[in-house]
């Protein structure tokens, strides 16, 4: 996602993002079959190669994580992903404009943009059992590059300063010392929130998101207790 962000460029993505089909999540923080999904993942993709280490490590890390406490949860899986992916262009590596990656396929690869980093860490978290209402992939505009980005943020409460988990850094910081970063929108399995002069607005649900919509069709079909409804 390295489009200069403006405006009419959010008004467009987000009006082309949406669908009469509704989303819902199955039961994320159940346990994972990492046979079925790998041997799912091979049928889609083909073989796997060095993505299929990633993705023993990744299955490593989620059985080996669930008892240390969410902070330390949270830096684990960020260092993981910022490790394990490449940075790399939608256009270049998917020959799409916008691409979103499940988990799987960003392992396979080894790469992702910025949107895959978060949407990995996201459902990586989940897993272990963080709350959605948590969680939020955060839309931005990161002002030193001059262009879109997403991170995921965590809220440790509800009224809570978010910390920002970023494929550009991987230190987690408060969202008040990332002044890089300018939150345009935030999204999760509970809706879709827009900044605000008094905290975040939500301003609707996920149900219309066709990308988000794609991701959790995508997971599904690798195997993941993931469901969708129309």
């Amino acid at each position: 996602m390295a489009a200069s962000l403006t405006i009419p460029r959010i008004l467009r993505w987000l009006c082309s993002a949406l669908l009469l089909a509704g989303v819902m999540l199955g039961s994320l923080s159940a346990d994972w079959d990492f046979s079925l999904i790998s041997q799912r993942a091979q049928a889609l993709y083909g073989p796997l190669g060095e993505g299929q280490q990633r993705i023993n490590d990744w299955q490593f890390l989620l059985a080996s994580q669930k008892q240390i406490g969410e902070l330390e949860q949270l830096n684990v899986v960020n260092r993981f992903f910022n490790k394990q992916l490449r940075y790399v262009e939608d256009i270049d590596l998917w020959h799409e404009v916008d691409y979103w990656e499940t988990p799987i396929e960003a392992l396979w690869k080894g790469a992702g943009d910025c949107e895959d980093y978060a949407i990995a860490k996201y459902f990586s978290l989940r897993h272990l059992g963080v709350a959605s209402e948590k969680l939020r992939i955060t839309y931005v505009k990161a002002l030193t590059q001059n262009r879109a980005h997403m991170v995921l943020t965590y809220y440790s409460s509800p009224e809570a300063e978010p910390l920002v988990l970023d494929s550009l850094i991987d230190a987690i910081k408060p969202a008040t010392q990332r002044k890089d970063l300018l939150p345009v929108y935030s999204f999760n399995a509970e809706g879709l929130w827009l900044p605000g002069t008094k905290g975040n607005k939500k301003v609707g649900d996920t149900k219309r998101l066709s990308r988000w919509q794609d991701v959790l069709k995508k997971m599904q079909a690798e195997g993941f207790p993931v469901e969708t409804t129309n």
